[in-house]
């Protein structure tokens, strides 16, 4: 997979996604103008508009929303209200908390205003994935969100193939009915992104049986919910029994995965954020992500060592998670 095939399939969704964090993030403006500039999306920037303009004149070109004097802001209060008030919220705190751009950003997604939202360089993943939990919710009542990374680029292990790693940002012990979730959740994101072959590995550090724990039941139960969809898979694998197709035939020889899988969901948080950052550091990989799974609308989180160019690609994988949503 490469960034260009993204931002090919993104331009013709022509999808607009709000940046909340233009306001006072360089890269975010840098990633914006090239945004626009491709036509990858209609980006909206929230913040000060004769600030921003005087800070970088190009910006006039852009669609610019300040909270504090947006013509509907009334309507975004309103419903920050209306979702938060049996939870104790008053009207005061949801007219101070509209002004927030990681809120407002959020509402104006909700509202239909914007069709997704990229946010995270600036800030911890909280400031993203809490407004979306309580403004734009879950898809399934008592449905979880989720997140996974993009691993992508060559290297002489992975050579082309796209990898979805799962969960590498949010639920930190998900149990067996959580992990199938997780698991359920992350082939939509592979297929949102126009793969149509997935296969699905529930990793621990037994493979069939060569080891015992408590940890390990909870995989072979997700694991067995899971393969009730008839979507390829297999658990509990190690991550070479999963990955390599000389180990898979020793170490699970009747796996239908045959060492090949590209959706690896991770027993808990710690091990897959573990992975994610040492095949990005050590194996020279790209992560997207996080990408946030579960959501009814598209929000999605950066890491605070973002490049410009992630940024650009979180925004194309953003739109591209629209069509689902869509159908």
């Amino acid at each position: 997979m490469k960034n260009k095939e993204l931002y090919k399939k993104a331009k013709a969704l022509q999808k607009t996604i709000v940046f909340p964090e233009a306001g006072f993030s360089d890269r975010t403006l840098e990633a914006v103008k090239i945004i626009q500039k491709k036509g990858i999306a209609k980006p909206i920037l929230i913040g000060d508009e004769s600030a921003l303009i005087l800070r970088d004149k190009s910006l006039i070109n852009f669609q610019i929303i300040n909270p504090k004097t947006f013509q509907n802001r009334e309507e975004m209060v309103n419903r920050l209200y209306e979702k938060r008030k049996a939870k104790g919220m008053t009207k005061e705190q949801a007219e101070e908390l509209a002004l927030d751009p990681y809120y407002f950003a959020t509402l104006l997604v909700d509202a239909g205003m914007a069709d997704g939202m990229v946010a995270g360089a600036e800030a911890s993943t909280a400031n993203t994935v809490r407004p979306a939990l309580q403004v734009i919710k879950a898809k399934q009542k008592g449905g979880i969100v989720s997140s996974c990374f993009i691993m992508f680029g060559k290297n002489k292990f992975l050579k082309d193939k796209c990898l979805i790693l799962s969960d590498c940002g949010v639920m930190i012990h998900p149990d067996e009915n959580e992990l199938y979730q997780i698991a359920c959740q992350s082939v939509e994101t592979y297929k949102s992104l126009g793969f149509n072959d997935p296969k699905v590995a529930f990793l621990s550090f037994s493979t069939k049986g060569s080891a015992e724990d408590a940890s390990i039941d909870v995989v072979r139960k997700a694991y067995e919910m899971f393969k009730k969809t008839n979507i390829p898979c297999d658990g509990e694998l190690q991550f070479d029994a999963a990955m390599v197709e000389n180990v898979a035939k020793h170490k699970a020889p009747e796996s239908p995965l045959k060492g090949d899988a590209n959706i690896l969901i991770f027993p808990d948080l710690n091990s897959g954020n573990i992975c994610y950052k040492a095949m990005q550091y050590m194996g020279g990989v790209n992560a997207i992500g996080p990408i946030l799974q579960g959501l009814n609308k598209p929000v999605n989180d950066l890491s605070r060592g973002c490049t410009v160019e992630d940024i650009v690609t979180v925004t194309a994988v953003t739109a591209l998670q629209t069509v689902k949503e869509e159908k």
